[in-house]
């Protein structure tokens, strides 16, 4: 079986960054000092003064490039959920799946991989769904995955190319779910409930598998 390179729309920025060196390296101190306070105090202490002496810049700063602390909250969610995107690609390219559970065990380590560098994002998740930009980038962010990995299962021969497209968008809906579960519980992600999903979402796309002469 030859070898496919998962779809580079995976990686595709989803966030207008600003142009200039110095600009884009100050929207990034902005983005690490929110979402330490993210992490270490709670979103709902989350504001611009708070970022602000966080990140040791006058709050006029912040508001060159957002408008609210709900902006800078998507922003940060945009980042990493763009992360996400290219860390599924880099490991799909490096491993290619043979079989369900290996696609599954790949996708599921790359999700893991970026949440434990950006705690910040399910902490946001998981607390920050008043915010209805951010629920919706993520709702969006979801179908943009299964629009990309169903295509790449099928090309690699994992998946049987008749299964039905809404078998992926319900994989990675389950796969969120068990995520927020799993985090919900313990800020590290309980290993236990991250190993039982993994297990559940294995077994049902086993029958979706290809067939192999």
């Amino acid at each position: 079986m030859s070898r496919v390179t998962p779809s580079p729309d995976l990686v595709a920025p989803r966030r207008r960054v600003p142009t200039q060196a110095r600009s884009r390296a100050r929207v990034a101190l902005i983005l690490d000092a929110a979402s330490r306070v993210v992490v270490e105090r709670g979103v709902d202490e989350l504001t611009t003064t708070a970022v602000a002496q966080e990140a040791g810049i006058p709050v006029a700063s912040i508001y060159q490039y957002f408008p609210d602390r709900d902006a800078v909250l998507l922003a940060i969610v945009e980042r990493d959920t763009e992360e996400m995107d290219g860390q599924i690609r880099l490991d799909l390219a490096a491993h290619q799946p043979a079989s369900v559970a290996e696609l599954i065990e790949t996708v599921m380590g790359s999700f893991l991989a970026v949440y434990a560098r950006r705690p910040a994002f399910m902490r946001i998740w998981l607390r920050g769904r008043t915010n209805a930009a951010v629920h919706e980038h993520c709702m969006q962010h979801n179908r943009s995955i299964a629009a990309e990995l169903f295509p790449y299962a099928t090309a690699v021969g994992v998946i049987a190319p008749e299964t039905p497209e809404r078998v992926g968008e319900f994989v990675v809906e389950m796969g969120d779910r068990m995520f927020q579960l799993a985090f919900e519980s313990d800020p590290d992600g309980d290993p236990f409930l991250i190993a039982e999903g993994r297990r559940l979402l294995t077994r049902y796309l086993e029958p979706y598998a290809a067939r192999r002469a």
